[in-house]
């Protein structure tokens, strides 16, 4: 202990004799492990944190595989992952595996408080929620079995605390006061605990309420009768593993109950083919999967941007590394006598490594101090980032807790161990004699070697990083320039549900008219209409169609993208009309249905625009059944547009009126205006607020906002693959100066030597330069097919570009090209303008 103590005295010392070399240091530290431990806060949360409830590895999900047909409502991820309320009930009842089993499903409800409404996320949840995850209440009680018996029977709820906090002021006296839910009471009964949000990871509603009270909570949904529904998926599913029992166990135990209940379900379906029923029934199987972390499907979405950025900071802390390990090396030459005389002494071998290892540890422990500072900054800008959250509504934190700091410590140690290895080896074996008589260190040509291998490496990464930031952005510049179909500037978009307020289905379309109407109206508002399938933010709306004359095969797609819109919207979006017309405010209830399908459609049955016109289609959830006779006659078609996002395209659309929708509900309002849609929102509020002051104007934001807030797993990939790469090649220059000016230093009288004999110091410049010039040479040829070939690893998220795209390829090796020709320019001339007589008098 003593001499740790003095060997950690003697470090501090050796720190402040260079305060500008430790400075440094750190600083180049705090960069590389910063980013690292910023990019793995959000990491842990988004994949490998589990759920804070009891034993959340006992926790298992489920998906299954095999045909369907019927209705499915999600929010993220396949089709697989969700499951009808009778299959849930069925499931929960009759296995021997799990000790219960919970079903749940996100959603967005109007929450009215003291005359205040707002739209807020909600769960709809089972009754044995609470009780199968072991949670506490906060306040109050949590819901139990008892609250989720009959159809809207139960309207109670139970409060998120950090909703509580923010909405009721964290007041106790709410738990058995009453809340108005899409305009009908509901009974607080009590608060969650702080430190759980949800059981779908990444999620953070403000509300739970039993699944019992779906169709109150979700009008829209009545019509499907969900609650008894076997043909209706939109459940997940979440069950606790019996005491000893394994996810495989569980798997095996399940099939045959698996197989019954689908076969009860078959029977459920008319007129199917025995080729549906194999892929029904023979084909169907039930996985269980892992639940510890939490289903979540936008959370998954993160998985493969977030591996990305987590092995940039990687590559970004080995070069911070590999940097401090040439500065190190640098400095040991300076210490080469006092190492020698330390050895002349009697010192260990043993005494001088660990000093060295001390040193090193000391250096990487203060930069990882420094890096922690500053990585909560870098995680909140992140999270916006790659959520596009507004700020405080992030759900992800930003905190650094036990995990990070665990990691950063462990990212600090093994650093500091890499780069203190360089002036350990260099020390190990001293020329004690010819160390002794030097008045300046002398370096071996090990470490001179090192130096020269550490800087090419560095150039290699830093080319490698450009690279990969050149793809993510050429891939952001090609989506921003896709050609989405209709014109997204001057266009102002809100979410608009009279439901959230209480208003009935008989409501909703008079209410919807004058909505559009009042914000009409509005001076600078040129054109307004609205539709229930919103364009560019991940909804899709499907619905099966027959077609008049056309005989459906096998396995042939009969669900098409079915919007409800209302008049003037094809023009208020400026999404050309090919032939026929749009619709118009005579498109009633009571009129003649009709429908305006887009050309791919068109094209597909039709054979062109011109030919689907006066046509009949007719919609048909189940073709099982005997289609019904075509009643909607097409009126007209439209170009395609990117609809879910801009990478893919919409498909067969068909267009119905919106004043014709048998089950009317919210609604997303576009404006397009004659300036700025920024300067309308407060005019669109108050028009909104001035028809009933309970209705909602949610999510108020432009149509490019849209597109950047889709885009932003994009963004924050070539904003940080920018940021990263920035740093990775300012390191490269910084080592590439450091050893050219050393290596300079060293060469002083070599040169001098040069200049007296006749050399021209234009040559002199070459002998610095061309040395330099073959390591960046090799390290580029190294880099460049490891670019194409990590490319093709992130291959999903790159669009319109190529791995072995060449204007990246191009450009990154010219920036590194300016970079090592600036960084060796200064040392160059320096030795250029070296006088042979004084460097030849130089020891």
């Amino acid at each position: 202990m003593q001499t740790l103590l003095q060997n950690l005295r003697f470090a501090i010392r050796q720190l402040r004799k260079s305060p500008g070399f430790a400075l440094t240091v750190v600083l180049t530290l705090a960069l590389g492990i910063g980013a690292n431990a910023a990019v793995f806060t959000l990491f842990d949360q988004a994949l490998l944190r589990m759920l804070p409830v009891q034993h959340p590895k006992e926790l298992v999900r489920f998906e299954w595989s095999g045909g369907f047909s019927g209705s499915a409502s999600s929010f993220g991820g396949d089709l697989n992952n969700y499951f009808s309320y009778p299959m849930y009930k069925d499931l929960r009842d009759q296995n021997q595996v799990f000790s219960g089993m919970i079903a749940a499903i996100r959603a967005g409800s109007g929450i009215s408080w003291h005359n205040q409404a707002e739209d807020e996320d909600v769960e709809l949840v089972s009754g044995n929620y609470f009780d199968l995850l072991g949670l506490k209440p906060a306040f109050g009680r949590l819901m139990n079995a008892q609250d989720d018996t009959a159809k809207n029977a139960n309207p109670v709820v139970v409060l998120s605390y950090d909703y509580w906090k923010t909405r009721f002021a964290a007041s106790p006296d709410v738990v058995g006061q009453t809340v108005l839910i899409e305009g009908h009471p509901f009974t607080i009964l009590g608060v969650a605990p702080a430190n759980f949000q949800s059981a779908i990871g990444g999620y953070k509603p403000g509300a739970f309420m039993p699944i019992s009270m779906v169709e109150t909570v979700l009008p829209g949904t009545a019509s499907h009768d969900n609650l008894n529904n076997h043909q209706s998926l939109w459940l997940t599913l979440v069950a606790r593993l019996k005491p000893g029992v394994s996810p495989i166990q569980a798997q095996t135990s399940l099939e045959p109950l698996w197989h019954s209940l689908r076969a009860y379900e078959l029977t459920l379906y008319k007129n199917r083919t025995d080729h549906f029923k194999k892929r029904y029934l023979d084909d169907s199987k039930l996985k269980v999967l892992d639940d510890s972390t939490g289903f979540a499907p936008d959370r998954m979405e993160l998985k493969t941007p977030l591996i990305i950025l987590m092995s940039m900071a990687g590559l970004l802390v080995a070069m911070c590394a590999i940097n401090v390990a040439t500065l190190l090396l640098l400095k040991a030459s300076s210490r080469a006598r006092e190492m020698s005389m330390r050895y002349a002494l009697g010192a260990k071998q043993s005494r001088i490594v660990s000093q060295l290892l001390l040193e090193g540890g000391l250096l990487g422990l203060v930069g990882a101090a420094a890096g922690l500072l500053m990585a909560p900054l870098v995680t909140n800008t992140l999270v916006r980032l790659l959520t596009s959250a507004n700020p405080g509504e992030e759900p992800y934190s930003s905190a650094i807790d036990a995990r990070v700091l665990l990691f950063t410590l462990g990212v600090a140690l093994v650093a500091s161990l890499l780069f203190s290895m360089a002036p350990v080896l260099h020390f190990l074996r001293p020329d004690l004699a010819n160390a002794l008589r030097q008045s300046t260190g002398t370096a071996s040509k090990s470490s001179q070697r090192f130096r020269k291998v550490a800087v090419g490496v560095q150039i290699a990464l830093s080319v490698m990083l450009l690279g990969g930031a050149g793809l993510f952005v050429r891939t952001l510049n090609n989506l921003h320039h896709q050609q989405v179909g209709f014109d997204t500037s001057h266009l102002a978009t809100f979410s608009f549900d009279p439901s959230d307020s209480g208003y009935g289905p008989d409501r909703m379309v008079p209410t919807v008219t004058n909505a559009l109407d009042a914000v009409q109206r509005i001076p600078g508002v040129l054109s307004v209409a609205a539709t229930n399938d919103a364009e560019l933010a991940g909804d899709s709306h499907f619905s099966g169609f027959a077609i008049e004359g056309h005989k459906t095969t096998e396995d042939e797609k009969t669900d098409f993208e079915a919007p409800w819109i209302t008049a003037g919207y094809f023009a208020t979006l400026k999404q050309p009309l090919l032939v026929g017309r749009e619709f118009t405010v005579a498109d009633s209830h009571d009129a003649p249905k009709v429908a305006v399908v887009n050309l791919t459609f068109a094209k597909r049955f039709f054979g062109s625009a011109q030919n689907a016109l006066g046509h009949l289609i007719s919609e048909s959830s189940d073709r099982s059944e005997t289609p019904a006779l075509p009643d909607t006659t097409i009126v007209g078609v439209v170009g395609d547009i990117k609809h879910q996002n801009l990478r893919t395209d919409m498909g067969m659309a068909v267009y119905r009126p919106y004043p014709q929708t048998p089950h009317p509900s919210g609604v997303k309002i576009y404006a397009r205006t004659s300036q700025s849609p920024a300067a309308v929102e407060s005019a669109i509020r108050q028009a909104i607020h001035g028809m009933d002051p309970t209705l909602v104007v949610d999510g108020m934001r432009t149509m490019d906002d849209q597109v950047d807030r889709i885009t932003a797993d994009e963004r924050a990939l070539a904003l940080l693959a920018v940021g990263f790469s920035a740093l990775a090649i300012l390191l490269a220059a910084v080592g590439l100066y450091g050893v050219l000016a050393y290596s300079t230093e060293q060469r002083t009288r070599e040169i001098g030597v040069r200049l007296a004999l006749g050399s021209q110091r234009s040559g002199v410049v070459m002998l610095v330069l061309r040395e330099m010039s073959i390591i960046a040479a090799i390290a580029i040829v190294v880099a460049l097919p490891s670019i194409v070939l990590l490319a093709r690893l992130f291959r999903s998220q790159l669009y319109g570009v190529t791995t072995a795209d060449p204007i990246t390829l191009i450009g990154a090796v010219a920036l590194a090209v300016v970079m090592v020709t600036l960084a060796a320019v200064l040392p160059a001339r320096r030795a250029a303008s070296i006088e042979p007589m004084q460097a030849l008098r130089t020891e």
